[in-house]
């Protein structure tokens, strides 16, 4: 009864600021707008309208998901950084003070927040899979490629990247409770994912030997999950890919890491 409570408790949290749905907001644009460029992109030079255009030799068969999987590609900063918030608010705003009081085990606390976090996580994964496949879709069919909606590994990589989704939220309260402050997680969380891990991953595909290392990346384990990767698509990713299952244990396993350091440090410390 006390982890329905504390679950509860987190849901009325997360849900009754606006936070989440800013964030929401920001995710499907940023993502339709993404997809609807790689698209144009991709289209164009495939069906051979885009003149004056070189870029990267993509099947026509093979576009469609490329364009839909850039729904985790550039939009999974936004579920880690909201389960980062989820953590890190209670921390600025003091609202761990009563939260504890009323549930003193504060791994149930944690546990109800990782239940919280993959409902966002799948919410979020539903408005930015949608976001994607809808530009992506349209923008495809001026192009006269087959936009694959009836195809089941169409659907397949939408329900990849809900659970990849879902991952990113746990990861994001992972890093919340070891970076108790809130801008020093968000600045890490953007710095991470915006500038050291895309510029590390194009390393890794052009330095020999290096890219087996990045491929256990958070960013790397996600995309080998959905299966697809506009890393490999442009000629950077790292050198191979894990097996889709493999990506998903790898990116849980960054959540559990962060997770267990936050519990034996920051986390087991009073409140200020």
């Amino acid at each position: 009864m006390t982890l329905l409570a504390a679950t509860r408790s987190e849901y009325a949290k997360q849900f009754s600021t606006a936070g989440w749905w800013v964030l929401g907001i920001v995710l499907v644009v940023y993502v339709a707008f993404t997809a609807g460029a790689l698209a144009f992109v991709f289209g164009g030079v495939a069906s051979g309208r885009l003149t004056g255009a070189n870029g990267p030799a993509v099947s026509t068969d093979g576009i469609p998901a490329l364009v839909y999987s850039s729904a985790t590609a550039v939009g999974y900063v936004f579920p880690l950084l909201i389960g980062t918030l989820m953590v890190t608010t209670e921390f600025r705003h003091k609202t761990l003070t009563p939260t504890l009081l009323a549930t003193p085990r504060r791994g149930v606390v944690l546990v109800g927040k990782f239940a919280v976090g993959i409902l966002v996580g799948v919410l979020y994964g539903i408005l930015g899979s949608a976001a994607a496949v809808a530009a992506g879709a349209g923008v495809l069919t001026i192009f006269d490629i087959d936009p694959a909606l009836g195809s089941v590994d169409t659907w397949t990589l939408v329900g990849r990247m809900l659970v990849a989704f879902a991952l990113w939220a746990l990861v994001g309260i992972g890093v919340g409770t070891v970076v108790r402050n809130q801008v020093a997680a968000i600045v890490i969380v953007l710095a991470v994912t915006l500038f050291v891990e895309p510029i590390v991953r194009t390393i890794g595909g052009l330095v020999e030997g290096f890219g087996d290392v990045v491929t256990w990346f958070p960013s790397a384990a996600s995309d080998a999950l959905v299966g697809q990767t506009i890393f490999g698509a442009m000629g950077t990713g790292a050198g191979g890919q894990l097996e889709w299952w493999a990506g998903g244990l790898v990116l849980l396993g960054y959540a559990v890491v962060f997770l267990v350091i936050g519990l034996f440090t920051t986390w087991r410390r009073d409140v200020d």
